[in-house]
């Protein structure tokens, strides 16, 4: 908005132009662009002459030659004022000088005033650029004064208001210089006043503005970035002139050295770099190591020995790929440092292989030597093998060393040793080597054979067949070739004039045992010997083992009854008399199995009995006796057969027959004729010849255990005597002592009768020692019935017999 003098201004100005033009027919106003909506130009009532009070009445209208209506002329006023802000830039785009026609017309009558509104121009826009970025690209080898044209700047506004300089933000390389076209506009021109470098500065950031004349004046701005084009000015340069590398031998192919870095401050191609030898470099140096042209990195071509080569000399060059290229160079020293690398050495000079296992402690069976190139700790040694081995190194002289036996050797434990010698030098890290070598040992008779146990009981059922298999006896021995070949034979031994080799076999390959002849249980017991196993060796070497054949019992005997004695046939006949108690002792039926004790337990029955009423029998002892009195009705003749079974599977059995005649004269009874008093004077006799019996018993068994101990302690071998036969039974008849004699070896039989004497004691009953013999004689009575009790009693003798068993 103006302020109030300017308004004054305008007034006056529009006055005084309104009296100029009033003689004319176009009358000419001026006013500023951009003034206020409402503000009032002129008031055309008064310019033109028209009364106020009719312009209502007249229409008055105002027609404007322009594309928007930027005036009115109010109608109570007639002054003419701004409809809609003007801007002469807009309206007047290419024009010094900028008018709005218009036409003022009024009816009744009809007139047509000529109006130009001339719009004057401020200072309403500032310069600007139609780029706000200028890019320049200017070559670092450019010439100080060389000019480079910029883009001028824009001021729609004319006259003082339009551009009038331009300005330069400081810089040490450029400057501007202003021209003047024909227009009058002006434009700059960027004049170089200092040369470029571009590695010192690649871009140059410079900032044009443009200034107008207006009051106050108004400015715009742009930016003008200056790229220096690179030439190849600058030759490549190494970190240093030269490199001092330490390498160690033996370093991996291909394991890198050294990385050259040469930098070229150029860019694009000129800053490529490609790295080569000179010609200084030596062949073997060259073919030692690899040189990559393109990041200078140097690496291992071939394995380095210290020994070889200590120092490599070398000069790399780095060149760029500009079109006058450039280069620089430096020189590389390598020196190679030792380390170790050679590994020890290990020479076997001699070796005894195989040796037997025998072989005495601390013989020599291997000579060693060891070496190594290296000097001094690399080159110093030292040599061992596993802890856990038989066997130890000793020094012999400088770096020969003994391989030794240091403990007894056992080829049943370990038949083959794979000895590892290893020998180590002291370097840093140390190297070793190492060399195995084979010992193997010879077998040496060392090994006795070995029965899996010491003793050896094999039950053999009586009656087998001759030939037949009883047992495998077979030895082991860990000895290899003849020193593990067995062979298998029974130690002789004599029982009974009868040698073992008559009663068994070995199969002297596999240690079977057989039977050559059929055991009779009722005759031999047991067996007792010896079986050795001796093996091929030289010498050879032998064990035994002791070997217990029992005989076992099969029920194959019948039994045999003793008693009532019978005369001819297997009938007996008895006279009893008919007034005989209830419980009187008739008879006694007793019978014996030589069997065993299981299969020769006898029980009776009866098969027949005339009267079951009138007697009864014990299963156990075989008595038999009235259960009642003899009455009237009771048949005189009683027939009865009993039947004597033993205990075997299957049982096997006797009988008798017993017939009893009843006679009124009083007999004698059973118990009267069979009873066997016993006087004191006799058991007193009995006594003594027991105790005389065990004390020689007693003191031939002190005389046979004190032989043995000291045969024991000179040189123990197996017994040859036979083992006593247990519970042997013979059977024999003496006509001197009975009619019938049988002696039997169980005690069960001992007590043969039980009855009642005349007095009423038993007669009797005590126990037998073991091995005892007992005879029992039974003595046919006399069927007179005036006999005695003494001649027809029947007795029981008892005689004692001890057998030894030989050691």
């Amino acid at each position: 908005m103006e302020t109030q003098p300017g308004m004054k201004y305008i007034a006056t100005l529009v006055l005084v132009l309104a009296v100029i033009y009033t003689a004319s027919s176009v009358t000419h106003y001026a006013v500023p662009e951009e003034m206020e909506v409402g503000s009032v130009v002129a008031n055309l009532a008064a310019d033109l002459g028209i009364d106020v009070q009719t312009l209502g009445r007249r229409k008055i209208r105002l027609d404007i030659l322009a594309n928007k209506k930027y005036l009115d002329v109010n109608k109570d006023t007639g002054d003419l004022f701004i409809l809609e802000r003007i801007d002469r830039e807009y309206l007047c785009t290419s024009k010094t000088v900028c008018y709005l026609k218009m036409e003022v017309i009024l009816e009744n009558p009809v007139r047509i005033f000529n109006i130009e509104l001339e719009i004057m121009d401020i200072n309403d826009n500032a310069p600007y650029f139609r780029r706000d970025t200028i890019n320049l690209d200017v070559s670092e080898s450019t010439s100080v004064g060389e000019r480079f044209s910029l883009s001028n700047a824009v001021d729609p506004d004319i006259g003082s208001n339009s551009i009038k300089s331009y300005h330069l933000s400081e810089g040490a390389n450029f400057d501007i210089e202003i021209q003047t076209g024909r227009d009058g506009s002006k434009f700059a021109d960027l004049i170089l006043k200092k040369s470029l470098d571009r590695e010192d500065q690649a871009i140059h950031n410079l900032i044009l503005t443009a200034v107008d004349g207006g009051v106050p004046a108004r400015s715009g701005t742009a930016s003008i970035i200056v790229r220096v084009l690179d030439t190849n000015d600058n030759a490549p340069l190494f970190d240093k002139d030269s490199f001092t590398i330490n390498l160690t031998e033996n370093s991996p192919i291909g394991s890198l050295v050294v990385k050259l870095n040469a930098v070229d401050n150029d860019e694009g191609s000129n800053s490529d770099i490609v790295y080569s030898y000179s010609l200084y470099t030596s062949e073997k140096t060259q073919q030692t190591f690899s040189l990559n042209p393109d990041n200078g990195e140097i690496r291992v071509r071939e394995m380095i020995n210290y020994e070889d080569f200590r120092i490599y000399d070398m000069e790399i060059i780095a060149t760029d790929k500009g079109v006058n290229s450039l280069s620089g160079k430096c020189k590389v020293k390598i020196l190679v440092t030792d380390m170790n690398d050679n590994h020890p050495e290990i020479s076997i000079k001699s070796l005894s292989s195989p040796v037997k296992e025998d072989i005495p402690v601390n013989t020599v069976i291997a000579v060693v030597s060891v070496s190594d190139k290296d000097s001094d700790e690399n080159g110093q040694v030292d040599i061992h093998i596993s802890d856990h081995l038989p066997f130890a190194l000793k020094e012999a002289s400088d770096n020969y060393y003994e391989l030794i036996v240091s403990e007894p050797l056992d080829r049943e434990k370990v038949a083959e040793y794979d000895i590892t010698i290893t020998v180590t030098d002291r370097g840093n890290p140390p190297l070793s080597d190492n060399e195995t070598i084979t010992l193997e040992l010879l077998d040496v008779n060392d090994n006795v054979p070995q029965f899996p146990q010491s003793f050896y009981t094999i039950p053999v059922t009586e009656n087998n067949p001759p030939g037949a298999l009883l047992s495998s006896l077979t030895a082991l021995d860990p000895d290899l070739h003849e020193n593990q070949y067995l062979v298998y034979f029974i130690i002789e031994k004599e029982i009974a004039n009868t040698s073992m080799s008559m009663l068994f076999s070995i199969n002297p390959e596999n240690g079977n045992l057989y039977a050559l002849k059929t055991f009779d249980y009722e005759i031999d017991k047991e067996f007792l010997f010896h079986i050795e196993a001796r093996d091929s060796g030289v010498p050879p070497l032998s064990s035994n083992v002791t070997v217990h054949i029992i005989i076992m019992d099969q029920n194959d005997n019948t039994p045999v009854i003793v008693s009532p004695w019978r005369a001819h046939g297997s009938v007996v006949e008895e006279k009893i008399p008919r007034s005989t108690d209830k419980g009187t002792l008739i008879s006694k039926v007793i019978a014996i199995d030589t069997d065993s004790v299981h299969n020769s337990r006898i029980t009776y029955q009866f098969l027949q009995n005339t009267d079951a009423t009138l007697f009864s029998l014990d299963q156990y002892n075989g008595e038999i006796r009235t259960t009642r009195m003899f009455s009237y009705r009771d048949s005189r003749h009683q027939r009865l057969v009993v039947i004597a079974k033993d205990n075997g599977e299957p049982a096997l059995s006797a009988t008798v027959t017993i017939k009893l005649s009843t006679v009124e004269t009083a007999l004698k009874s059973y118990a009267d004729m069979t009873e066997v008093p016993l006087e004191y004077d006799i058991f007193s006799d009995l006594n003594l010849y027991l105790v005389i019996g065990l004390g020689s018993v007693s003191f031939l068994l002190l005389i046979t255990i004190l032989v043995t101990i000291v045969l024991k302690c000179q040189k123990p071998k197996p017994s040859k005597a036979a083992p006593s036969c247990r519970n042997s039974v013979i059977s024999e008849r003496n006509s001197t002592i009975a009619d019938s004699t049988l002696v039997s070896n169980d005690a069960y039989w001992y007590s043969l009768f039980l009855a009642e004497t005349r007095k009423g004691k038993l007669v009797v009953r005590q126990p037998v020692p073991k091995g005892a013999r007992y005879i029992v004689s039974s003595i046919p009575r006399s069927t007179g019935m005036t006999e005695t009790s003494d001649s027809a009693a029947s007795t029981l003798q008892a005689s004692t017999t001890t057998s030894s068993s030989s050691t």
